[in-house]
């Protein structure tokens, strides 16, 4: 690896791919600079003698754990395949995956066309044993590193967990009440558009049946309005997806039934028990 490498003509006339990406949405809406300093790497490519320098910036807010799809990474790894690509630039060579299986399938690619992998730190040539060692370290610590991220936070929520404090994120139709725990929220007009997609289900016995009726009846569907903080709604035509995602939530076990939550335990003819049940077990995360 070295920054000052003289990269080949014929590897210059590929295109240049600046792959951008940041690991949640929260990241993307307050880590700015990182985003500025990673699209200011198409400077870099052309500063190595690249002329076409193309940017992927499909998996912002994707996690590169491999465990949701990237199609930014796809369409690299296509363009690999095809031979059309002459670099990769990161910001972080480690950053372009946090699964083995990615990172290792990338720098066979790379080390099969000849392309480069380029970041802050200088020019990687998977083809020379060196980089490749220096890469593949540089992918297991970045491997090594989310799971200890992991670990660190599933430690903390069951420490939240034991002391009574774990507060998960509930859908619509739910609040946490600082005493009471979780409840129904105070809004009916939410209430009331819940409890009728499993009366109708009941009835109609199709979860499409059940989007049709509701349709037909012009009853629209809540959808949080200030970035999924759940505190505020626009009220939009129902859709097939709302209906299906209420139906298979695990949160509205015990929404049908009606009036205040009594202390009393779980029905156990189809888990449709009182709501202060899985207040119980839902607040103190056990």
């Amino acid at each position: 690896m070295t920054s000052a490498e003289v990269i080949p003509a014929v590897v210059l006339k590929r295109k240049a791919v600046v792959h951008v990406r940041q690991s949640t949405q929260s990241q993307v809406m307050t880590n700015l600079e990182s985003k500025r300093r990673q699209y200011d790497l198409v400077d870099v490519a052309r500063q190595r003698g690249f002329v076409d320098v193309e940017i992927i910036d499909d998996d912002v807010g994707r996690s590169a754990s491999g465990t949701v799809a990237r199609p930014g990474f796809d369409r690299l790894v296509a363009w690999l395949c095809a031979g059309k690509v002459g670099a990769v630039l990161c910001f972080d060579a480690s950053r372009l995956a946090r699964n083995g299986r990615d990172w290792h399938h990338l720098l066979e690619l790379c080390g099969l066309v000849e392309a480069r992998v380029i970041d802050l730190d200088g020019v990687y040539n998977p083809c020379r044993p060196n980089d490749r060692l220096l890469l593949g370290m540089k992918g297991s610590i970045s491997e090594f590193e989310l799971g200890v991220l992991r670990a660190r936070m599933l430690d903390a929520a069951r420490s939240k967990a034991s002391r009574g404090e774990l507060r998960l994120s509930v859908p619509f139709g739910y609040i946490w009440h600082r005493e009471a725990g979780l409840g129904l929220d105070p809004d009916l007009r939410l209430q009331e558009v819940i409890r009728p997609i499993f009366s109708r289900f009941r009835k109609l016995g199709s979860a499409r049946q059940v989007l049709l009726s509701m349709k037909a009846d012009q009853i629209h569907f809540p959808r949080p309005s200030n970035e999924g903080r759940m505190t505020s709604f626009d009220w939009v035509a129902i859709r097939y997806r709302n209906v299906i995602a209420v139906l298979k939530n695990p949160f509205y076990a015990g929404f049908t039934c009606t009036g205040k939550a009594r202390n009393a335990p779980p029905s156990s003819k189809g888990g449709h028990g009182g709501a202060t049940g899985m207040a119980s077990r839902s607040g103190h995360g056990r």
